[in-house]
């Protein structure tokens, strides 16, 4: 018996859980990225998308609008404050909390936001 966890990606990637159990029958549907201001660099981005694999594709949907929104500020890192993901009837939503700043961020989910977003055009995932 093969067991799925949210929290490993890679592990599901390589094992061949998630949506038909390949790649390739992945076709996400990205159903739009806001963002709101919380509090100076602190911001909020909601996502919502269909044809999750599970809850991994949510947060990195998330990832990418971070990733992209330091970038237009003119900033070049960002650190994961937390994320909420939710799956009702086939859409994902996730609600996730970044800081953004110039210089690298004390913590260790940091991301060096030119590098996320490069990947991110990469995979065809859209941003902000």
């Amino acid at each position: 018996m093969r067991v799925c966890a949210a929290i490993l990606p890679l592990a599901m990637a390589v094992s061949g859980c998630g949506a038909g159990g390949n790649a390739r029958d992945f076709t996400p549907e990205y159903l739009g990225v806001k963002t709101d201001l919380l509090d100076g660099d602190l911001m909020n981005f909601h996502v919502a998308m269909t044809g999750a694999r599970g809850s991994a594709d949510a947060a990195r949907y998330a990832e990418c609008a971070a990733a992209q929104y330091a970038l237009i500020r003119g900033y070049g890192f960002a650190r994961h404050v937390r994320t909420n993901i939710t799956d009702e009837g086939g859409v994902w939503r996730a609600d996730a909390v970044y800081t953004i700043s110039p210089a690298l961020p004390r913590g260790l989910k940091t991301i060096d936001a030119e590098v996320v977003a490069a990947d991110c055009a990469e995979n065809g995932i859209p941003m902000v």
